[in-house]
């Protein structure tokens, strides 16, 4: 095989990896505020950031803390409670997934909730999860309905 087509192969970027590590800056931010740039700065020193789409990741970040008042008047109807008395973890999650199904429309909302849900398993609460996945199928109703009613 040629050095060009071993080239082609080159693994991808993963995008699941970049939320990964975008729920990590993001918790950070909840905690610790900062901004986007000097939590991007600290996310490069983990061993797995070769692994992750950079771009997305940087794209998530800026993007998540820049609009966050606006992708919390998204999710604010759909919750059972205050944004302010959700656990940092879950808000950040819906939070991310809100900017991935809002901005993002060439991702399908069920990706986009999948990998939330995902999320949610790994790094919330016991039930956590439940909730997420909850919220934004209620979102993507309600801001992704041609998708979400569409004929598959």
């Amino acid at each position: 095989m040629s050095s060009k087509r071993r080239a082609d192969k080159a693994p991808k970027k993963s995008r699941r990896k970049a939320r990964e590590f975008a729920i990590q800056g993001l918790y950070q931010w909840k905690l610790a505020a900062g901004d986007a740039n000097t939590i991007l700065k600290q996310l490069r020193e983990e061993k797995e950031y070769p692994n992750i789409d950079e771009e997305h990741l940087a794209a998530l970040m800026h993007g998540v803390i820049a609009q966050e008042q606006e992708l919390d008047a998204l999710i604010t109807p759909f919750l059972d409670r205050p944004a302010g008395d959700l656990s940092p973890v879950e808000h950040a999650i819906l939070l991310l997934a809100t900017f991935e199904m809002h901005r993002h429309p060439e991702i399908p909302y069920r990706v986009v909730i999948n990998e939330a849900v995902e999320l949610a398993k790994t790094y919330g609460g016991t039930d956590g999860h439940k909730f997420v996945n909850g919220v934004l199928d209620k979102l993507a109703a309600k801001i992704r309905a041609v998708e979400v009613n569409a004929k598959l």
